[in-house]
């Protein structure tokens, strides 16, 4: 049971819209009808934006991060600049916003968005792209992690199946925190769209390209989640987008067992085994789920504490914290997880479970005037020791770094596994050996021996 507490991009469907012309309505349609159709405008930022662009930060962040700069350019006389705040700066913990254009631009003509950027010093752009209007975002594309220097570069970000932008609105968007605590400066110029037609090879993949087997419940819904879109640009470089469902075609083995919308959202309706396999643009997509479905799932037991007293990752029922990932997938991790929806109760699901770490580092949990940390577990599998661990960061926020981190673990013997049932663990805190601090909590990690696990209600709370 869960409470999103991050921004959900909202995707749903599009109506096209059709102008027909006709001398009266007893007659045939004319060889003369046409389809309406939007511009072609490839130009966002050439010395200033184009027109009809507007200027929408995301909650949260720096509102004024965003400037037209005329005394920084790649070529011509301006670029945008976007200033990215400190750490802990009053006006907004990052820097981030989308830039439509409402009256949509019909981009099938071009294969990939470019722009020339540089930055104040060398840095990583947590995410950037096109596709995201705070609409439909049906067409969403995102590059993450994308390096930056102190020169001048030109960037390319690959369309996925241009045939689909016929209208789209959101022309341009970004996100990016703080470097190391530290504000910086990036510039971006000559921002448009192109057709390179050097774009190749195209290998786009669900699942991270992981062929999955999992086990669900009737009545139950999850996300196609790992969905990519890999090209050979002109240059050689393999450059990989995260992208939107609405651009795959999604298939199910069996029907009747489960299936996918167009929005990638997987429906459990009858029992068996399935198997979900995509394409894009009639390729055929890496990567695959094979459900077997084993019936009906109860939900968890409703928490009944306090919210005033609790401290909650993961619950319908709490307010939850910042939760950075449910999974970071460390090296040697074999886990894979999604979150499935159970009659309006969410639930995270682990597969192939190793060892997952939940983290909260960039917002670490106070902890101290905290008794206990709870959470309610299901496995379809033999009973098996699992384990709980905690891990502070210390005052630095930096796992390992200065001395002052500490982390103890708790295990759960076979003999409190039962299997198809839920378990209440109520750990006391007191019982993690080792944990000598607990105001700067960054990590839940589980692990043991049960290769499949279902979880809710992840919280800490006093008595």
């Amino acid at each position: 049971m869960r409470k999103s507490t991050y921004i959900r991009f909202k995707i749903t469907s599009i109506l096209a819209l059709l102008i027909i012309v006709a001398a009266s309505c007893e007659r045939d349609l004319s060889d003369k009808v046409e389809f309406a159709t939007f511009p072609s405008n490839a130009d966002i930022f050439i010395d200033g934006f184009s027109g009809g662009l507007d200027y929408n930060p995301f909650g949260g962040s720096k509102l004024d991060a965003f400037s037209v700069d005329e005394e920084v350019s790649y070529k011509g006389t301006a670029s945008m600049r976007l200033d990215i705040p400190n750490f802990g700066d009053p006006d907004g913990a990052y820097a981030g916003a989308i830039f439509p254009d409402a009256a949509g631009r019909d981009l099938s003509g071009y294969d990939a968005l470019t722009f020339w950027a540089k930055a104040s010093q060398a840095a990583t752009i947590n995410a950037i792209g096109f596709g995201n209007d705070f609409d439909e975002n049906k067409y969403l594309v995102t590059k993450t992690n994308l390096r930056i220097s102190t020169n001048w570069k030109k960037y390319v970000i690959p369309f996925p199946d241009p045939s689909k932008l016929t209208f789209e609105k959101g022309m341009f968007w970004y996100a990016e925190g703080p470097e190391n605590n530290n504000g910086y400066s990036i510039w971006i110029d000559e921002l448009k769209f192109e057709k390179l037609g050097t774009i190749a090879q195209p290998r786009p993949a669900i699942f991270n390209g992981e062929d999955i087997v999992d086990q669900r419940f009737v009545n139950t819904t999850s996300q196609i989640t790992g969905l990519t879109q890999t090209f050979n640009l002109g240059s050689g470089v393999n450059e990989t987008v995260i992208v939107a469902p609405s651009y795959f075609t999604f298939k199910s083995s069996n029907i009747e067992v489960a299936r996918v919308s167009e929005l990638g959202e997987i429906s459990i309706i009858g029992t068996g085994t399935a198997k979900i396999t995509a394409t894009l643009a009639n390729v055929a997509a890496a990567g695959s789920l094979t459900i077997e479905v084993l019936g009906s799932l109860e939900a968890a037991p409703i928490p009944i504490r306090d919210q005033s007293n609790v401290i909650s990752l993961f619950s319908n029922v709490y307010n939850d914290v910042t939760v950075d990932t449910f999974n970071p997938f460390f090296q040697f991790s074999t886990t894979q997880n999604s979150i499935i929806d159970l009659n309006g109760d969410d639930i995270i699901s682990y597969t192939d479970l190793n060892f997952v770490a939940i983290l909260t580092e960039s917002q670490p949990i106070n902890a101290a005037n905290m008794s206990h940390l709870h959470l309610d577990i299901y496995t379809p599998d033999a009973p098996a020791e699992f384990k709980v661990e905690l891990r502070d960061y210390g005052a630095n926020g930096v796992f390992d770094q200065a001395g002052d981190d500490s982390q103890g673990v708790f295990v759960v013997p076979s003999s409190q596994i039962t299997t198809n049932q839920w378990i209440s663990l109520d750990i006391p805190l007191s019982s993690f050996t080792g944990l000598t601090a607990k105001q700067h909590v960054a990590q839940l990690v589980l692990s043991g021996g049960l290769p499949n696990v279902y979880v809710d209600n992840i919280y800490f709370y006093t008595e």
